[in-house]
């Protein structure tokens, strides 16, 4: 789907990738909405990982993330995939790495459009991708005393 431009104003901007991170310290949604900010963006799609209390049907006590040191180069190769398919204005995506409580966030990802369903869209494709393809890994324990290892976010 190639873009299609109706007004000079939903041209690509020049550099559509605002925020790309990895990070050991708690997320802001406020910074990632701020990141996405465009005054030629008629639609802003926000996507929310946090970490949840259970787990295939068992409780979960702990969560800690660790990732490759090639992660941040994969997300920025995802981000530019991104916006060569849709006419992102921005993107934003960052992932928490490190030990993760119940309730934390975990990934915060946003995409800005000229429009809500290409925002939808774009949003959905990059989040998709990143729990995909980034090497990031999820290391749960759970409250019978188990654990395991989720690759890929």
């Amino acid at each position: 789907m190639a873009p299609h431009f109706d007004h000079p104003g939903e041209q690509a901007a020049q550099d559509p990738i605002r925020l790309l991170e990895i990070r050991e310290t708690p997320l802001s949604l406020d910074e990632v909405f701020q990141a996405v900010g465009d005054d030629a963006t008629g639609g802003t799609t926000l996507f929310v990982g946090t970490v949840r209390n259970h787990d295939g049907g068992a409780d979960v006590d702990s969560l800690g993330y660790s990732c490759h040191p090639t992660a941040q180069a994969e997300m920025r190769r995802i981000a530019e995939r991104v916006v060569e398919k849709y006419p992102v204005r921005a993107l934003a995506a960052v992932h928490r790495v490190g030990d993760l409580a119940v309730g934390d966030l975990a990934v915060i990802v946003a995409v800005s459009c000229p429009h809500r369903g290409e925002a939808f869209e774009a949003c959905r494709m990059l989040i998709d991708d990143l729990k995909h393809e980034v090497p990031i890994w999820k290391h749960q324990t759970f409250s019978d005393g188990t654990e395991e290892w989720v690759g890929a976010c």
